[in-house]
């Protein structure tokens, strides 16, 4: 899952991609209003952290901007400004939570979590699919009741592509979902077809064959 932070404080910023990576989540940084603006503008996320005092501008108006695009990423306001009408305009316009500083990581964590399982997925903790269990707040996979060891990477693959299911996934759109805006500076997506082919290799040996196809010149995709 890929989030955007847009904080100003640096080292709150360290500190949150610090705490989020370690609950594998792919993480990308703005620290202005301007490089948030171009980001939003350019990249897709899950879900992205939004200060409302930035240099350069408002963070509402990075909202109104999101929402102009019918943008679909899940937006957590986290302010120092904890009054009532910044948390009533930042709802309004249609932000999906109101965290005041300074809270709790692990809250943060949570309020993410609940954000993504609510807007991708349903309401409950698990996904399964094709005889695979995904336990969304543990992030761990099992194939018939027997774990499956992915990483980071791979997990964040399958996610994808579950939640896509039935649908052809460019191999550029899996390249810019891994990597970010790190993908522009990629001279092919040969790491996707590598991460592709050891999380096929994995479901296969753990029983679950043949439910990611190869759409021959175009990506990939999970069948259900």
């Amino acid at each position: 899952m890929k989030i955007l932070i847009i904080e100003d404080e640096r080292e709150l910023s360290r500190s949150i991609v610090t705490f989020l990576s370690s609950e594998k989540y792919l993480c990308e940084q703005a620290f202005t209003f301007n490089d948030a603006i171009e980001k939003i503008r350019l990249y897709e996320y899950d879900c992205i952290l939004l200060d409302l005092m930035l240099p350069g501008g408002n963070g509402l108006d990075i909202l109104r901007e999101i929402k102009r695009q019918n943008n679909p990423a899940g937006v957590i306001i986290v302010s120092a400004k904890d009054s009532l009408d910044d948390k009533v305009n930042g709802l309004r316009i249609g932000a999906d939570d109101y965290l005041p500083k300074p809270f709790h990581l692990p809250e943060l964590s949570m309020r993410i979590y609940a954000l993504i399982r609510r807007k991708q997925f349903t309401s409950t903790n698990s996904l399964e699919s094709n005889g695979i269990t995904i336990n969304l707040l543990s992030k761990s996979v099992t194939i018939q009741d027997k774990p499956v060891t992915l990483t980071r990477t791979e997990y964040e693959l399958l996610l994808f592509l579950i939640g896509n299911k039935n649908k052809v996934i460019s191999k550029s759109a899996l390249a810019e979902h891994l990597s970010g805006n790190m993908a522009d500076m990629l001279d092919s997506h040969d790491f996707v077809y590598a991460h592709i082919k050891n999380l096929k290799a994995k479901l296969a040996e753990a029983g679950c064959k043949n439910c990611i196809k190869n759409v021959y010149g175009t990506g990939y995709k999970w069948q259900e």
